[in-house]
Formats: C-alpha cells, structure tokens, sequence
C-alpha cells in the first residue's frame, strides 16, 4: 500500500520541529560562533512557535491509521510547551554562553528531540505510538541532566532519572502488554470498548500502566528521583522538567484515562484520589525542610503535580470540565514555576548561590528580583490576585461540581494542604524582605534574554488570571475533544 503523504498535514507541529532540528544541526557544523548560533537557534525556534498558533485550529483529524490523532486541545496544548521552552532557551542563554561554551548544540537538539517526543505523547492514539513518543522524550533527557560535565551532582542526577526511568518504563510497558492481553488491541478506541467486565487482571494492568506515568510526573510514591534530579541538574534543564515535561506527560495521560479507560472511571477515580492526597500532602511536608531552593522547588513541584491531577480527576464526571480545568492550571504553573527557575538561575550564574539562606536580605540590593520572586511564590500559593489563585479555584470548582461527598473531602483536603504551602512559599517570602544578611547578594543585573522571559512571565502572573476569555477558550477546544 502506497503512503498516504497528505497525513502529514495533520502533524504541522512535528513536522515544522523536524525542520528546526535539522536547520540547528547544519547550523552547529558551519556556525562556529555559539553566540551567534544561540540567536540562530532561539530565532529558528519562535518563528516555529508563532507558526503553531496560525494553523493549530485547522489541522484536526486521524493520521497512520488512527496511531496520530489531533483535535482542538492537542495543538492547543503544543502550543503552550513551545511557550515554554521558549522562555526556558531565554533563561539558558548566558549559561550557554559561560558554562556551556561546547555543548549549545548538544543543548538545543537534545531539547527540542524531547519536544519532539511530547508531541507524540500527546498525540497518540494507541498505547505503542504512546510509548514511543515517552521514550524519545525520556532518552535524551539523561544527557540534558548530565550536561554540566564538572559537576559531579549532575552525573549521578542523570543516574538516578535514567535507571528510575528505565524501572518505570518497564513497568508501564508490563502493563500496556497486559492491556493488549485483555482487549485485544493498543488502540485507545477499541481498548475503551473492550474494557468493560472489569477483572483483577484488568485492574493490575491499569495500576502497572499509572505507576509508568506516575515516574513521569512526580507522583507520590514514584517521586524519588525528583529532589535528586532537579538539584543536580543545570537550572534551566531543572525548570524545562518541572513545567514542560510534567505538562506534556498529564496532558498525554489525561487523554488516555478519558479516551481508554471512560467506560469504567470509576477504577481510576479511586487510584487518582489516593494518589493526589499523598501526593500534595508529602511534597509540602517535605518542602518545609529544605534549604537548598532547587530541591525546594523539586517538591513544590511534587505538590504541584497532586493539584494538576485534580483537574484530571474531575474528568470522571465530565471529561470537558477536567480537561479545561487541566489545561488551564498548566498554563498558569508554567509561567509561575518557570519565573522562580528563572530568578534562580540568574543568581546562581551570577553567584553561584542556590540556598535559601543565601537569600537573606536580597531585596535590599535586588529589589526588582526580590520582588518577582515574591510574585511567583504568592502565584504558586494560589495567593488573589495572582494567576495561580484563578488556577486553584477553577481546579477546586471543578472536582466540586461532581458534587460527590468523597470529592468534596478531596477538595478539602487539598485546600488544608495550600494553607501548609503558603507558609513555606512565605519562607522565601520572609528571607528576601526581613531576615538581615551581613552579606547579601550583591547588585547585579541580569542579561537581556532573561529580562525579557522574566518579564513575560511577570505579566502573565498579574493579568491572566484576569483574562476570562483564555479560560473560555480553553473550555471551547475542550468541548471537541470530550466529544
């Protein structure tokens, strides 16, 4: 059978990151000024993301015999990681251009072959084509952990989130076959219809299956590489893990819950929310006690992801409504998290401080930082006005309206758990504006790239919350794929 190539029409996304990629890897060979290439590369890469937002509503349909499917929300979705690696290149530049002098390359591709991967993630419409998009992000994500060659925190991190990985992929892979064993089929349609009769065998698939995915988004008790990782990995890279990889992998998995497994929510529901209260629950009690701010924000992280997974319980009832919800908090998070990477990676170039002590006192010599990350961590508290307050309730408005009693002690313990995170958010709060340092941070200012990606993120912190129409597009896309 002869290959259909207008199916390439519908992966614009994938298509259009190819040709970045291999205009980036000729570029390395013949730019030998990694400055220049930096510029080249960033360039190549936003025209790249303002191209997804041109054609992203027209390009839904099936291609490769239903293995690639897109709707409204998958190139919505494409579009909010490209958003944020975008902002992630923008904070990696004068690191690139001081500690990485002869990896930019490595750096760049490796990224964007991890973008590549989501983006098959989130399109998938069967478990293989799933899988196959997890491993392409989940691969070279080791060498991006790895990449400051003088740090030896960074190989052992690249250990510990490769052989984790590699356990949890092993898992997911277990159960996908055991699913194939009792329906019949990788394909999420058919796989939803042959679900039904719900058996032991059935349910250990399904546990074996979340545990993969689990790895991938730092859900509790498949967190443990996170702290470790996220420390030893350069910032930018720790920032790229916490927001677009965590983003793309919920998505993906939200998908396949709504998609596969709808005929019976009621199996997941239950596992999902057991998982979001340990889940928020220990990544809070476990961030009040560090000191050091990337594992700090490691498990604010972990915490983060039990809040996400709220929007994809509230699924269960009405796969709209979750979705929506979902998507919306990722936004926002992204934006939030990626301001306090950003603020830290700047000192950190500068200073090469990462400890919360270090912070002492920065606001009376870096006011305008002092004041950003103040803004970002009142955001992830879900402190109004701030965008991270509109994310928080629309999530908690979703579970609610099921209107289920066990759902409402959900939400009430997820609003106990953001009184517990307001304080140590309030922590970094408190050291900047009233503990006293005899040697603060001194005076600096950060590069260009990075005032403008913090910036943006600035701006998104204080007005999107505000924007209602964003929230309702969101929920429009939505209602086309819940169909």
């Amino acid at each position: 059978m002869d290959l259909d190539y207008s199916q390439f029409l519908s992966m614009s996304h994938e298509v259009s990151l190819v040709v970045v990629l291999i205009v980036l890897l000729l570029a390395d060979l013949l730019i030998k000024n990694k400055k220049a290439f930096q510029y080249l590369a960033i360039a190549a890469f936003a025209l790249h993301t303002v191209a997804g937002f041109c054609y992203y509503t027209d390009m839904a349909g099936d291609a490769f015999a239903g293995m690639y499917v897109s709707r409204d929300a998958h190139p919505f979705v494409k579009n909010i990681l490209n958003i944020g690696t975008l902002i992630v290149f923008f904070f990696s530049f004068e690191w690139n251009n001081n500690e990485n002098k002869n990896g930019v390359g490595e750096f760049f591709f490796l990224t964007l072959s991890t973008l590549i991967g989501m983006y098959f993630m989130i399109s998938a419409g069967d478990f293989l084509f799933f899988y196959i998009g997890l491993e392409t992000a989940s691969i070279p994500m080791a060498a991006l952990v790895a990449m400051n060659k003088k740090c030896t925190e960074g190989a052992e991190a690249a250990a510990k989130y490769i052989l984790t990985a590699s356990f949890s992929s092993g898992v997911m892979l277990f159960g996908i076959s055991l699913i194939y064993g009792v329906c019949g089929s990788l394909y999420f349609d058919e796989v939803q219809t042959a679900f039904t009769n719900i058996t032991s065998l059935h349910i250990f698939a399904l546990v074996c299956f979340i545990a993969g995915v689990g790895f991938k988004i730092s859900l509790v008790p498949f967190h443990f590489w996170t702290a470790d990782t996220y420390q030893g990995a350069p910032t930018g890279i720790t920032a790229y893990l916490s927001v677009i990889s965590k983003g793309a992998a919920v998505f993906a998995f939200m998908c396949i819950l709504y998609k596969a497994f709808a005929n019976e929510p009621d199996v997941w529901k239950s596992i999902l929310w057991w998982l979001i209260v340990i889940t928020i629950t220990i990544g809070n009690l476990f961030a009040i006690r560090q000191k050091n701010l990337k594992r700090f924000l490691a498990f604010s992280s972990i915490s983060q992801a039990g809040y996400i997974m709220l929007g994809v319980y509230a699924g269960y009832a009405e796969a709209k409504v979750g979705m929506s919800s979902t998507i919306y908090y990722i936004l926002i998070y992204m934006f939030t998290n990626l301001a306090a990477f950003g603020i830290i990676s700047s000192i950190e170039n500068k200073t090469g401080k990462v400890g919360m002590d270090d912070y002492n006192g920065l606001y009376s010599t870096n006011p305008k930082l002092a004041f950003a990350m103040t803004l970002a961590m009142f955001s992830l508290g879900g402190i109004p006005p701030f965008a991270g307050f509109f994310s928080k309730f629309f999530i908690f408005a979703a579970v609610a309206s099921t209107k289920v009693y066990g759902d409402y002690v959900l939400v009430f313990l997820a609003l106990l758990n953001t009184i517990i995170s307001l304080y140590y958010y309030l922590l970094v709060v408190k050291a900047m504006f009233i503990n006293k340092s005899e040697s603060p941070i001194e005076t600096f200012k950060i590069d260009t790239m990075s005032r403008v990606a913090l910036l943006v993120c600035v701006v998104a912190i204080l007005v999107i919350g505000f924007i209602s129409s964003i929230y309702m597009n969101i929920y429009n896309i939505s209602d086309g794929f819940a169909n």
